[in-house]
Formats: structure tokens, C-alpha cells, sequence
């Protein structure tokens, strides 16, 4: 995999948190971050993988048994 590094500027009370949990997982804290933002990344292209599939079902529309013909008047609706 092709790495770039970055600056990244976090409170120092978090920072602390971060890297006291890396060590509790046995990892660096850029392997922690890196794992956490790719899941976040994951995360998202699942998200808009799934609206745009669903965007697509409702535009299309879903069949309903009515064949496009309504059994009542509108009329007998609001009676």
C-alpha cells in the first residue's frame, strides 16, 4: 500500500486517549487512526452505495397489485 503522511492536530487530552488505547491494542497510534479512518471511509461508500440503490427502487416505483388501476373513486375515499 502507498502511504502519504499528514500533520494532524488534535487536542492534547484526546491525543493522550489515543494513544493510551493504541497501546491497549497492541498498535501505533498511525496504524489506529488509519484503521478507524478507513472503516469511517467504508462506512460511507456502503451508505451512499445504498441510497443511491434506493433512490433507484423509488424512482422506479414498486409494483402494488393494482396494475396502475385503483379499485375505489377518490370521491368514495373521503366518504
Amino acid at each position: 500500500m502507498n502511504t502519504q503522511s499528514i500533520t494532524l492536530s488534535l487536542p492534547k487530552d484526546i491525543l493522550l486517549k489515543v494513544e493510551l488505547l493504541a497501546e491497549r491494542r497492541q498498535t501505533s497510534t498511525s496504524a489506529l487512526l488509519a484503521e478507524e479512518l478507513e472503516k469511517l471511509v467504508r462506512q460511507d461508500e456502503a451508505y451512499n452505495l445504498a441510497k443511491r440503490r434506493n433512490l433507484r427502487i423509488l424512482r422506479k416505483g414498486l409494483p402494488l397489485g393494482t396494475y396502475g388501476k385503483l379499485a375505489v373513486e377518490r370521491d368514495e375515499l373521503h366518504e
